[in-house]
């Protein structure tokens, strides 16, 4: 065995040892706390014009953001092998809010995606994305450790989808078709990390392109749906209705300029021409009154809370920490670009909320319960290196 003294770097006179280990990814956290607080202060400015309370959803996120905070920690904390353990608990609990969300759910804006708890909503499909891609990741790992390898074979891969296919199958009958499109990129990126062949990969995104053909030639989806791709395609098609709220975010953006109207002094915002403004279109508000300069550090925070998921993943030293982290940082990473791309006009609206920006209980529950897990993941990873000698005076 190595003499752990031989691999110390010499101290010169007057030092001592002092140990030091890799903790929190602060770099992470502090990416998070900034797409937190500037999310706030656009749903607060997107929302102080109504006259009957005009804090009233600054409050409602601050507490949402208080309960997330203690459910990251929570998560953090747990030894990573209660995470394994209660994992299969996480899956059934998401699987039978979605069934409760079918049976005794709110219709909001066409899709019956909301259960009434007293005075708030929530919105099983959100803790689906947590629970399908821890469900894989542990899949995956249970099944490459058994075997002691680290890639996944057909037979797992028919394994890892079925367990995606019955979350996904619920959210299409609600119907979600924002969250579908988020929960299939994950699902592929999930795939893709965890060594599922190339043919697999292939072979899915054919299927994808079929089911989406036969879904619009078979009349699966509903009516404004196809409106809301048919006014993708043409946003002058029918400028009061389905293309309405893009033409407006587009005006909105526009109107930032560089530097933005200044925060509260937005006059589509303040006018309330955008709808969903502090929800789906919340990037609208940092556009106009933040501006290309605003609007560009939330782009910038968002790739950096994917790029540390990635490294988190890289890191990682066993299956389930490296599928799980890869997982959370493609559905953060797709979720953030379909939302500013409908905003922008470059892809259709299907209302997604951006993560950590938009108003909403169940989006920053789940959003931080993931951060949380990719923090837990990074300290099992950094506890498993070799102690780390620093000389100090």
């Amino acid at each position: 065995m190595t003499d752990l003294a031989s691999v110390r770097p010499a101290l010169r006179s007057g030092e001592r040892p002092a140990l030091r280990s890799p903790g929190v990814d602060w770099v992470l956290m502090a990416a998070m706390t900034g797409l937190l607080v500037v999310g706030t202060l656009a749903i607060w400015s997107s929302t102080s014009h109504d006259t009957s309370d005009p804090t009233a959803f600054l409050r409602k996120q601050l507490v949402n953001i208080a309960i997330g905070t203690v459910l990251m920690v929570v998560v953090m904390a747990t030894d990573h092998r209660w995470v394994r353990i209660v994992t299969p608990v996480v899956y059934l609990a998401s699987v039978a809010g979605l069934v409760l969300v079918l049976v005794a759910g709110a219709e909001i804006n066409g899709s019956q995606s909301w259960i009434r708890l007293g005075g708030m909503t929530i919105q099983p499909s959100e803790f689906a994305k947590v629970a399908v891609v821890v469900g894989m990741a542990l899949y995956a790992a249970e099944r490459s450790e058994g075997r002691g390898g680290r890639s996944v074979r057909s037979s797992d891969v028919l394994g890892m989808l079925a367990i995606a296919a019955l979350p996904a199958a619920l959210i299409l009958l609600q119907p979600d078709l924002g969250t579908m499109l988020v929960l299939s990129a994950t699902v592929f990126g999930v795939l893709a990390i965890s060594g599922a062949s190339w043919k697999w990969l292939v072979g899915l995104l054919v299927g994808a392109v079929a089911a989406a053909a036969a879904a619009v030639s078979l009349g699966v989806l509903k009516a404004y749906q196809v409106d809301r791709f048919m006014a993708f395609t043409n946003p002058g098609l029918d400028p009061r209705g389905a293309g309405y709220n893009t033409e407006q975010a587009r005006i909105a953006i526009g109107n930032g300029g560089v530097w933005g109207q200044g925060l509260f002094d937005g006059s589509q915002t303040q006018s309330g021409f955008v709808p969903e403004q502090h929800t789906d279109f919340v990037f609208t508000v940092i556009g106009e009154e933040l501006g290309l300069v605003g609007a560009g550090l939330v782009v910038v925070l968002a790739c950096v809370v994917v790029w540390r998921a990635l490294l988190v993943a890289a890191g990682s030293d066993d299956m389930f920490g490296r599928v799980a982290a890869a997982g959370i940082a493609c559905w953060f990473g797709f979720q953030a670009f379909q939302n500013i791309g409908m905003c922008l006009g470059i892809m259709p609206v299907t209302g997604v909320p951006l993560p950590f920006v938009s108003y909403g209980g169940s989006s920053v529950f789940a959003g931080m319960l993931a951060v949380g897990l990719l923090q837990n993941i990074h300290l099992r990873s950094a506890a498993s290196l070799p102690t780390r000698f620093l000389s100090r005076g």
